[in-house]
């Protein structure tokens, strides 16, 4: 009794896990769930998710609301215990629902096409009926040619007062929901490796510094746990990575490191970014960024293994971990260096590397410019009064005071997009081609070592898919009887899927028989 109770409970669970019905409800929960993780930035800080839910729900709600989902774990959905159930759930729901079904479905395909009696052969789902001239024996030909016709390869069974040609189609595309479900399957699985064996951070790396440690998305710290990100995060600065020396230094085991450096975020390379120069264009008379681009060098173990200038859809990608362009900001409190490129009117051009307040030369003249005042965004009012707009390079200018044997002689704002600017009376060009060392370029950082079986499984569903939804497993029986001096043929046929399209090519074939009977081709 008690082994049929087993027995019992565990058909029960199995019916449940293999029931279309369930699958729905997994896969509705997974979307709606989905949406809300859609809408909630994940790992982001508070105060973003909270307006949010504001503009949603409104001022008083939105605390509330934001604590009971971070308690359900939507904050950071894609890694929570519940999640990874219900995907676990849908993928064995999938297995199950096509372990279940495989076994008859197996057994149709490896069924060989047999002749049917007469009887069978009119209960078909498709009947069609024509009386022709001629005997059997003269209407086989012309049978078998227009059963080719429509795309079927023949066999051919002798009967008494005639004869009986059969064949089937297609049969393998009953495998296509199965291709779908391991699809599927494989979707799944890549997007978990790479949940749970991958990372999507941010690296800010200033002009002319070099950076290995990517910041991950954490949600809310306590003013705590940022200090100690904060000591954490200096200590790799101050020892390039190495966590040994980390953990030496604070005091504690690798392991307490390395699990509070996964609360934290911190997420430190084997190798590290360089960002030799940045630079950003924009719409003309506008400040609409057109293009901004990094040029980056990847260093590992002390070499410069690659060199690549990166944009927005032009990512870097080593070992497995890629950079994109995202970016871009000032660096506080910088001093950078202006870099001019002074041309005399008769003469080669120079690059000259420049601090403020320091002088240089016009060459082959006894003209000198000094760097006195910089602009990020420089405008100018009514009067014709430089102002300061934003506190980005948007329009950066250089005011530079030229004298000529130590006497005045003119000054006046050089600016980097406006060309007119830069000649001078003379006919001089002192062009302002950067402050550098000032910016710094934001890279989103990402590694997903399943994205690969991703891809894969999206080829593979729309494999799949295809074989589905536009390929049916046909099966057609001819059978010709002579009818006194006549013949009499009677076709039954049946398809799993698209019966008017496959009603259409047997009509074809109808078709070609009366041209034929009648003498046509």
């Amino acid at each position: 009794m008690t082994e049929g109770k087993n027995k019992g409970i565990v058909e029960k669970i199995w019916e449940l896990l293999a029931s279309v019905k369930f699958a729905i409800i997994i896969f509705s929960i997974i979307s709606l769930t989905s949406i809300v993780g859609t809408i909630l930035e994940q790992g982001a800080e508070r105060s973003r998710n909270i307006n949010v839910l504001t503009r949603l729900f409104g001022d008083t709600l939105a605390p509330t609301l934001y604590d009971i989902f971070e308690k359900l774990g939507f904050m950071d959905m894609y890694h929570s215990w519940w999640f990874v159930t219900l995907l676990f759930l849908f993928s064995i729901n999938i297995v199950i629902c096509s372990v279940d079904r495989l076994p008859r479905i197996w057994k149709i395909i490896r069924e060989p096409i047999q002749p049917l009696t007469e009887e069978h052969l009119g209960r078909s789902p498709i009947k069609k009926e024509l009386i022709v001239k001629g005997k059997p024996d003269e209407v086989k030909i012309m049978v078998t040619s227009a059963i080719k016709k429509i795309g079927f390869h023949v066999a051919e069974f002798k009967e008494d007062k005639g004869y009986q040609f059969f064949a089937q189609k297609g049969r393998f595309s009953r495998f296509g929901v199965y291709i779908t479900h391991l699809s599927i399957l494989l979707i799944l699985i890549g997007a978990l490796i790479g949940i749970f064996f991958g990372f999507k951070g941010f690296l800010p790396i200033p002009e002319g510094s070099s950076a290995s440690i990517v910041l991950l998305n954490t949600g809310h710290l306590t003013n705590m746990e940022e200090l100690e990100k904060e000591r954490i995060l200096n200590a790799l600065d101050a020892s390039s990575g190495n966590i040994s020396n980390v953990s030496q230094q604070l005091g504690v085991d690798e392991s307490s490191l390395q699990a509070k450096m996964h609360r934290y975020g911190i997420q430190p390379l084997s190798f590290s970014i360089r960002c030799n120069d940045f630079n950003v264009d924009f719409y003309e008379g506008s400040d609409m960024p057109k293009d901004f681009k990094s040029w980056l060098t990847v260093i590992d173990n002390g070499r410069e293994v690659i060199k690549k200038t990166i944009e927005v859809n032009n990512p870097l990608t080593y070992k497995g971990i890629t950079f994109y362009q995202s970016s871009y900001g000032m660096v506080p409190n910088a001093q950078g260096i202006f870099v001019l490129r002074i041309t005399p009117q008769s003469g080669i051009s120079e690059t000259k590397q420049l601090h403020l307040n320091d002088t240089f030369t016009i060459p082959g003249t006894r003209i000198a410019g000094t760097i006195i005042d910089f602009s990020p965004a420089l405008s100018f009012d009514r009067q014709g009064r430089p102002f300061t707009y934003a506190e980005m390079m948007n329009n950066p200018a250089v005011l530079i005071d030229f004298k000529e044997d130590g006497k005045e002689k003119y000054s006046g704002w050089i600016l980097k997009r406006y060309q007119t600017t830069w000649k001078l009376p003379e006919g001089h060009i002192v062009e302002f081609i950067d402050l550098w060392g000032t910016q710094y370029t934001g890279l989103q950082v990402r590694k997903d070592p399943g994205v690969w079986i991703v891809y894969f499984g999206c080829i593979a569903i729309s494999i799949g898919l295809y074989t589905a939804f536009f390929m049916s497993h046909r099966k057609l029986w001819v059978r010709i009887v002579q009818d006194k001096n006549n013949t009499n043929i009677m076709v039954g046929a049946m398809t799993n899927k698209n019966r008017s399209g496959f009603e259409r090519k047997i009509d074809t074939m109808i078709s070609l028989l009366k041209k034929r009977q009648e003498g046509g081709r």
